[in-house]
């Protein structure tokens, strides 16, 4: 039952993650956070810190398959992407060591209000009228390092941030979609490794685990959402995505203020 319920959980988060740009972390958290809860020895202090480590590992596969699909389309902006990189490289080194800091419950807080936010994002909040004009070299350095601690500190790829941003400066939303797709990898590759190195005098972690990462989790989910990464994003150019967002948004909703009072 572990086993399918992880397969099944990397279909779905390797394919909204294509289709919606707002990475897949936002999905598999909460599944995770549940499974460990049941299935899994994992230690109630360090639930969402595993949570989170191993869900930024899994979108590191994720989002090579999603760049790979985007690229198909023309839809990544590469120049945009080098000059977020290093920014977001910094921050979701950032995110890894804040998290270590903070206790089990107050990052299931931060994940549930985040969660609320998303919902927000995709139903009710009108967009920022386009700036027309991308940030200088330095701006560049701010925003992805906000995109990428942010990001590293929930678990997620940053679209629900980068797409946003990027749509703001007057991209087109399928070009931010795939550009957001490339901005996830560093964000996921540095926050992993973050979350391994600050993890790794914790004693109380089961077998199989390097650091806050549990390799069972990482490699079922993997497998499935790098399939299903390149179907969602093939959707991105097939299907009315606006409609699926806001069908997501209740969804988003639900689980936000179900994992809220849960934490108290």
């Amino acid at each position: 039952m572990e086993l399918f319920s992880l397969l099944l959980l990397g279909i779905i988060a390797g394919t909204l993650a294509g289709l919606l740009g707002i990475g897949g972390g936002i999905v598999i958290i909460p599944i995770l956070v549940w499974i460990f809860t049941h299935h899994a020895e994992i230690p109630t202090a360090h639930l969402m810190h595993v949570a989170i480590g191993t869900t930024l590992a899994t979108i590191v596969i994720t989002s090579l398959s999603s760049i790979v699909a985007h690229q198909r389309h023309r839809a990544v902006l590469w120049p945009i992407f080098w000059r977020l990189a290093p920014g977001t490289i910094m921050g979701g080194a950032l995110g890894a060591v804040i998290a270590n800091i903070l206790p089990s419950e107050t990052l299931q807080i931060i994940f549930a209000i985040f969660l609320l936010f998303v919902s927000a994002q995709l139903s009710f909040l009108t967009p920022h009228a386009p700036y027309r004009q991308l940030p200088s070299s330095g701006g560049y350095g701010i925003v992805g390092t906000l995109i990428g601690s942010i990001s590293a500190l929930v678990g997620i790829g940053g679209g629900s941030l980068t797409v946003p941003f990027l749509v703001w400066c007057n991209i087109p939303i399928r070009n931010a979609i795939g550009t957001s797709a490339a901005c996830g990898f560093p964000i996921a590759v540095s926050g992993t490794i973050g979350f391994i190195v600050t993890g790794w005098h914790v004693s109380s972690l089961p077998a199989w685990t390097s650091g806050y990462i549990y390799w069972p989790a990482f490699f079922a989910i993997a497998s499935s959402s790098l399939l299903f990464a390149q179907l969602g994003a093939k959707l991105t150019h097939t299907i009315p995505v606006n409609a699926l967002k806001k069908i997501f948004a209740v969804f988003l909703a639900v689980v936000g203020f179900k994992m809220l009072v849960e934490s108290f």
